[in-house]
């Protein structure tokens, strides 16, 4: 039954308030009101860190309600990570299920608000950024079912990777006087520079494969990097994750990848690698001294090595 046969939907919003700037504020004002004015309840939770999102979102779906993550990457990912796998007291019924089919999985339904940098994973779905169409997805959207990653045991969104580019993310969240992408460009300039290629050892499936080079990505969502098109071909609901590997060469043939990010056409270079699996391990096998970060959904949750696993159709995501 549509949700407009059911009645308006409840929602709580997780907003995380360092994400975004005054104009993203203004939209999320602007959303909150078009939900309350089609008679909608909508309750608004300021994290007050990653943790504390994880308990409001998952108290929130405990009790039926939509669950909206509001912010960039960070916050979308360990919102929608809280709610992957997780059971719906309600079943899908009561508020979370308006919007329901008879064919959708049970559990939590989760929104999101794009309102920071990267926005990634709402590009990947097509989620829009308009508050007006925004509003009528959320209020009228049917929940659909997509993947999520497990990653050494917590569950993240859009994708794992380790090697230039999370030096790249630590770099850019360090930086205080720059925002956005040209954040992002400075620290991934400055990881560029410093960078000695790391030898790894990528596990997919239980293949194991040794390289050196640049970077490994796990993707479930073909963005990463604040609308870098890393994985082109990724989908969020084949049960896989395509493995992208940039193997080593010269630097200046580097920054001629990094421009291809834009529309996905470096994955026809030859120092590009394509694989595809539900598990990949990554892991450095290079001198002992050496540690590298790895990154998830725009944070940097610790170092090599990492384990990557599918979560296939884990989360209910109002989306197109």
């Amino acid at each position: 039954m549509p949700a407009s046969d059911r009645g308006p939907r409840s929602f709580t919003a997780i907003v995380n308030p360092a994400a975004g700037d005054s104009a993203s504020a203004s939209s999320l004002i602007t959303l909150a009101r078009l939900l309350r004015e089609a008679g909608a309840d909508v309750a608004v939770e300021y994290s007050r860190g990653l943790d504390h999102a994880t308990g409001v979102a998952r108290a929130a779906a405990e009790t039926g309600r939509v669950v909206l993550g509001v912010g960039g990457d960070g916050m979308v990912g360990c919102v929608g990570g809280a709610l992957a796998g997780m059971e719906s007291g309600t079943d899908g019924g009561a508020d979370a299920g308006k919007g329901g089919g008879a064919d959708a999985r049970p559990g939590p339904v989760f929104g999101i608000v794009p309102a920071g940098r990267g926005n990634d994973f709402a590009r990947q779905l097509g989620v829009p950024s308009d508050p007006e169409e925004l509003a009528k997805l959320l209020l009228e959207g049917e929940p659909r079912a997509v993947d999520a990653i497990e990653a050494n045991g917590t569950p993240v969104l859009g994708s794992v990777y380790a090697g230039v580019d999370a030096v790249a993310n630590d770099n850019a969240n360090k930086t205080r006087l720059l925002r956005g992408s040209a954040a992002y460009y400075f620290g991934a300039l400055r990881a560029i520079v410093t960078w000695r290629p790391a030898d790894y050892r990528i596990t997919v499936d239980g293949e194991a494969f040794e390289r050196r080079g640049y970077t490994v990505v796990a993707a479930n969502s073909g963005f990463y990097g604040f609308g870098r098109h890393i994985a082109p071909d990724a989908r969020v609901d084949d049960g896989l994750l395509d493995v992208i590997l940039i193997r080593s060469a010269p630097k200046r043939l580097f920054f001629a990848v990094m421009r291809e990010l834009e529309d996905g056409s470096h994955v026809r270079r030859p120092e590009v690698e394509v694989m595809r699996g539900r598990e990949v391990r990554i892991e450095l096998t290079g001198p002992p001294a050496r540690t590298l970060p790895y990154g998830a959904d725009g944070e940097l949750p610790g170092v090599l090595p990492v384990t990557a696993r599918v979560m296939p159709g884990a989360l209910r995501v109002l989306a197109p």
